[in-house]
């Protein structure tokens, strides 16, 4: 089957990415940032921005204080506030579905969808999406579903002035656009984690950022 995006609906955790890559970099509109180190693609436009609004209001409604997984000391690591997501909300779920849709990532390895906002000031320094395997909260998260293996964020505006995602190891900055997809993979190509996907929420200089956040695992999640 083919999906809406041209993207085989096969991949499943996208552990082994190889096929998922040939297919991603092949769909119409979708660039793949020309690096070694990382595996990343950037798709400009895939929400509209009637859908970044709906869900931009959803983030405002239901936010609370983000958290790090594995506490480092300092209290502005990350200093956003964060949503989840009503999997059983209309646009929620149309979004997650084009999401899997046009990774052809299977729906039952992703976590429920997230949104994050970030006010003037706010950031979320250096970091990587995976799970640390000597971190102390490793098992509390990573017992059931494993660890992460794919990532997508879709910025849903456009703040006045920073709020860029920074790649540190390929040197790519990143700048917010409405309706914009990043996806990387969590791993290098052998399966093994990636410190090269280290990545860094920059801060917010005039305005406010909204992004929307999927993390797909090894396992099936639930």
């Amino acid at each position: 089957m083919t999906t809406q995006f041209g993207a085989p609906a096969r991949f499943g955790s996208g552990l082994l990415a190889e096929e998922m890559v040939a297919a991603l970099g092949a769909q119409p509109g979708v660039q793949k940032v020309p690096s070694a180190k990382l595996t990343l693609f950037v798709r400009r436009a895939f929400l509209s921005r009637d859908e970044c609004a709906g869900l931009v209001a959803r983030i405002d409604a239901h936010r609370r204080p983000s958290t790090i997984s594995d506490p480092n000391g300092d209290a502005a690591f990350r200093t956003s506030a964060t949503c989840d997501l009503d999997a059983g909300d209309a646009l929620v779920a149309a979004v997650d579905a084009r999401i899997a849709s046009f990774t052809g990532l299977d729906p039952a390895y992703g976590e429920p969808m997230q949104g994050q906002r970030y006010a003037v000031g706010q950031e979320f320094k250096g970091h990587t999406d995976y799970f640390e395997p000597n971190g102390v909260d490793y098992l509390r998260f990573c017992s059931v579903a494993g660890n992460r293996t794919w990532t997508v964020m879709i910025y849903l505006n456009e703040p006045e002035a920073g709020g860029a995602t920074r790649f540190k190891a390929v040197d790519k900055i990143v700048q917010p656009e409405t309706g914009k997809l990043l996806a990387w993979n969590n791993r290098r190509t052998d399966g093994t984690l990636n410190p090269s996907t280290l990545h860094q929420g920059m801060k917010v200089r005039a305005g406010v950022k909204y992004v929307i956040t999927k993390w797909f695992r090894e396992r099936p999640w639930g």
